[in-house]
């Protein structure tokens, strides 16, 4: 009997050892699971943060590029601003200027050199204050071909010999550096 009891506390023993070494390399598989998931993850969290790295910088040389074009933009803008700054007033003077042209025809009608001598200076000085600020006359003349980018068609009059030519100009242009603010008014033949 003893000896049944010995095999039996063996047997029984070995079956729980049979249990306890299973547990335990279930317990170790499961290590091993998690380890290598573990590595798995540091893996993917490694391989996110290098595609998280790639899309700031992605999204860091676009927010440059635009912000440089945003410069450049405002830049050209700035430039164009100052060189039309003064439009406005240069606008509000041109019907002056016309009225000294008028002025100085009729005045040149009259005898009296003094007066015409004054308004012509008067004149002379107002436009030379105007170019320096930019303001330019739009050079168009009777005989000229009709360019409706560079003049504005007021009326036609029968004319075979000016066919689709200026035959009068009615009222002078002028431009404020390469922009024309005000369009020559012409007559054209037809």
């Amino acid at each position: 009997m003893k000896f049944k009891n010995i095999f039996k506390n063996t047997n029984t023993m070995t079956t729980e050892n049979t249990e306890i070494d299973q547990e335990l390399d279930d317990a170790t598989l499961e290590n091993n699971a998690n380890g290598e998931q573990m590595i798995v993850e540091e893996l993917s969290v490694e391989e996110q943060l290098t595609q998280d790295l790639a899309k700031e910088k992605d999204k860091y040389l676009r927010l440059f590029a635009e912000f440089e074009n945003y410069k450049r933009r405002t830049s050209k803008e700035r430039i164009e601003l100052f060189k039309t700054a003064n439009q406005e007033v240069l606008l509000a003077m041109l019907p002056v200027l016309d009225d000294f042209d008028r002025a100085l025809v009729e005045i040149s009608k009259s005898d009296d050199e003094l007066l015409t001598k004054g308004v012509e200076l008067i004149h002379e000085k107002l436009k030379s204050t105007l170019v320096s600020k930019g303001l330019e006359q739009v050079e168009v003349k009777a005989g000229d071909a009709f360019d409706a980018d560079f003049a504005e068609a007021i009326t036609q009059i029968p004319a075979p010999k000016m066919k689709g030519k200026i035959v009068d100009v009615l009222e002078k242009g002028y431009k404020l550096g390469d922009k024309i603010i005000r369009f020559p008014k012409v007559v054209i033949g037809q």
